[in-house]
């Protein structure tokens, strides 16, 4: 067996990680990649993550070498231990990502398998929660690429490393969808007469009200993926930041003229592509069964790309 290194991120490592992350990402979401300048600035911080990111305290990533090669990959969070970070994180040790190739190929002797290099990885990583004596472990796969998060179903390699280290699934499943832009409804109107679309700013994007006379009855907001250009390569790509119905103006067409009032003005940005997400179960803060929008969803036009497992725990030492 070749040897393999353990050892801090390197910035020479960081055309080989965009790899490892690329491919991991390619296996959940199509087409959808980032640049090393994205996995470099993802290393440092996540500006996105405005409430969770001040929390963290430390941060470290950790690369397995295996023949002058980077077999597998993580990157480590210490959040604060105290009133710096919220409750849901106080002192809290997370793989926030783990990386590894999963197959060798057959008779290459040049190819080094890289499961032990990912094995070794997985101890260090226990090691420097260790040293940090955080009292509670947590892990998941949240790459900086939009979709790709928790541990998907296509990562049986990355959940077998998991559950070999004594982590377990204790949090709850999502569903990614994609759809076409072009394939979502564009319905003339809902069954319910008199609607008018009134666009605002809104809390995840721009958001697209339904309305009635004086009141809004739903409204749905889409947030395009605006970094395309300065660091990822995310044009054309967008998410469904808040869908809306208000109870009584449920399965009358609304969700639908939504969605079709949100395509119209997703195609004047040139967005062809739409991300949307649902629990596998319970309810939305509306009150609105995650069962009854999975099953709108494929009719309405989305294609269920992956399951994805979140919150993986493991006991402290």
């Amino acid at each position: 067996m070749s040897a393999i290194q353990v050892r801090p991120f390197r910035r020479g490592d960081r055309d080989q990680i965009t790899q490892l992350v690329n491919a991991h990402a390619a296996a959940v979401v199509p087409g959808l990649s980032v640049s090393v300048n994205t996995v470099l600035a993802s290393l440092e911080r996540q500006p996105g993550e405005f409430i969770e990111d001040p929390w963290v305290a430390e941060r470290v990533t950790l690369v397995a070498s295996q023949q002058n090669r980077v077999a597998a990959a993580a990157n480590l969070l210490r959040y604060f231990p105290d009133d710096r970070a919220g409750a849901a994180a106080r002192d809290l040790g997370d793989i926030n990502w783990l990386l590894c190739w999963p197959e060798t190929p057959a008779g290459n002797p040049y190819w080094p398998d890289s499961a032990p290099a990912a094995r070794s990885l997985m101890t260090a990583c226990l090691a420097q929660f260790e040293a940090w004596g955080v009292s509670r472990q947590h892990a998941g796969g949240e790459l900086p690429v939009h979709g790709v998060y928790g541990v998907p179903e296509q990562w049986p390699h990355i959940r077998a490393l998991y559950q070999q280290a004594g982590f377990t699934h204790t949090g709850h499943t999502e569903l990614v969808y994609l759809a076409r832009v072009e394939d979502l409804p564009h319905p003339d109107g809902a069954r319910v007469a008199g609607l008018s679309v009134r666009r605002s700013v809104g809390i995840n994007g721009c958001r697209l009200s339904a309305v009635l006379g004086p009141d809004v009855i739903g409204y749905i907001e889409v947030e395009t993926f605006d970094e395309g250009e300065r660091l990822a390569r995310t044009a054309g790509w967008a998410d469904v930041g808040n869908l809306h119905v208000t109870a009584p103006y449920r399965r009358r067409g609304v969700g639908s003229w939504l969605l079709g009032q949100a395509a119209g003005w997703l195609e004047l940005a040139h967005v062809d592509r739409l991300l949307t997400y649902a629990w596998l179960e319970g309810t939305d803060s509306g009150g609105l069964s995650y069962d009854d929008y999975r099953a709108f969803l494929p009719a309405a036009g989305f294609r269920e790309l992956t399951r994805t497992q979140r919150g993986w725990t493991r006991p402290a030492s």
